[in-house]
């Protein structure tokens, strides 16, 4: 019996010791989590699947209760949003608690919610009341959750496309949109005043898409190439990205602020499109996003903020078959559903048989738990 209990000793130190070690070697990078696909996995076994990935940053674009209750007593993060669609209802005071209270309330504290962006790309649109309701709308969400004492662990926000920019080159020129100006000024009043960080879509995959002639694919790639140096700062860019958020900065700072952090809602490069798509290729994505990764963890910051870590979230977990448009919108992800890998970045990942983590589940065991209790089972037989 002695000899029984040292075995189970054993193998509780070595689990945990698994999962210091998931926790020591994250990627430091989140991931997108769409879903408009009908192949996809349960939320059940992306929960485990991610896990095995050392992913513990998730963002959703809606808040999915299935997703939310399978990561419940997870160490995963999650922003989740409002569509834009719901801009309108979220001005009202009594429907945005009555959201917050059903989405957001309900699932605290077992799933670590951090984060709900208001709207996406609002000001990609040509609907002007659409941009009217957007800061209304994350005013009242942020007071709400003010009102119920969530603000302290739950901070409002909304993405942006790049294209809200009317000069991004070079960065230190960055500008908005004249025309945009009356709604993104009052946004980053916003910002400051509730310290919530503003969050940018960006692709340099369009860029070079669009101008395939002139824009260096190593310098999208984040391959060695000879890049760029800012005039008016004297500041190198060895990649496209990092310029594309300090042009961002740029235009915050000549709306007068400087307290406001700048952080990519999302990024990414397709592993296929159409014949007008030039550079969606698996070799490409591959480099794209393992690129990216590797400058993730060295933490630097970009030239203009070398203090400021990039924060980033990948587009996307999973190829989705169901989205609209171009070949290539279907066909960002990481993963095909059945979690193997798109192309090769070093991550690989397990997506267990269905019959057997959902049924531990079920009976409320973490996969663990299931193990131990396997392990314990055969050493008393």
């Amino acid at each position: 019996m002695v000899t029984c209990f040292v075995l189970l000793r054993l193998l509780f130190l070595v689990l945990n010791l698994l999962d210091s070690a998931v926790k020591m070697n994250g990627l430091g990078v989140g991931i997108n989590y769409g879903q408009i696909a009908n192949n996809l996995p349960s939320p059940s076994r992306v929960a485990y699947l991610l896990q095995s990935l050392n992913i513990s940053r998730v963002k959703l674009y809606d808040a999915d209760p299935n997703v939310l209750l399978a990561f419940s007593n997870s160490n995963v993060e999650f922003i989740i949003g409002l569509g834009n669609e719901d801009l309108q209802n979220m001005r009202d005071p009594i429907k945005a608690q009555s959201w917050i209270q059903q989405h957001v309330q309900t699932h605290l504290p077992q799933t670590k919610i951090t984060c709900i962006t208001v709207g996406n790309e609002v000001f990609s649109s040509n609907d002007t009341q659409l941009m009217s309701n957007l800061l209304p709308a994350m005013q009242t969400v942020y007071n709400t959750l003010v009102n119920l004492g969530l603000d302290k662990q739950v901070t409002v926000t909304t993405a942006h496309s790049l294209n809200i920019l009317g000069n991004s080159y070079p960065p230190s020129s960055g500008t908005f949109r004249q025309d945009l100006a009356q709604y993104i000024h009052p946004i980053l009043n916003f910002h400051s005043q509730i310290n919530s960080p503003f969050l940018i879509n960006a692709y340099p995959y369009f860029a070079y898409k669009d101008n395939p002639g002139q824009v260096p694919l190593d310098y999208v790639l984040f391959q060695p190439n000879q890049g760029m140096t800012d005039s008016n700062t004297n500041l190198h860019y060895d990649n496209m990205l990092y310029a594309q958020i300090d042009a961002v900065y740029s235009a915050i700072r000549a709306m007068g602020h400087t307290d406001i952090e700048v952080r990519i809602s999302e990024t990414g490069w397709p592993s296929k499109g159409d014949a007008d798509e030039a550079g969606a290729t698996p070799e490409n994505a591959g480099l794209y996003n393992g690129n990216l990764l590797n400058k993730i963890q060295e933490k630097q910051g970009t030239p203009a903020k070398p203090s400021v870590p990039v924060d980033v979230y990948v587009f996307a977990l999973f190829n989705e078959d169901l989205k609209p448009g171009p070949t290539s919108e279907r066909n960002y992800g990481l993963l095909y559903p059945d979690g193997t890998p798109v192309y090769n970045i070093g991550l690989q990942g397990n997506l267990p048989e269905l019959v057997y983590y959902s049924a531990a589940r079920r009976k409320g065991f973490s996969f663990s738990a299931m193990v131990i209790f396997v392990v314990a089972y055969v050493i008393w037989a």
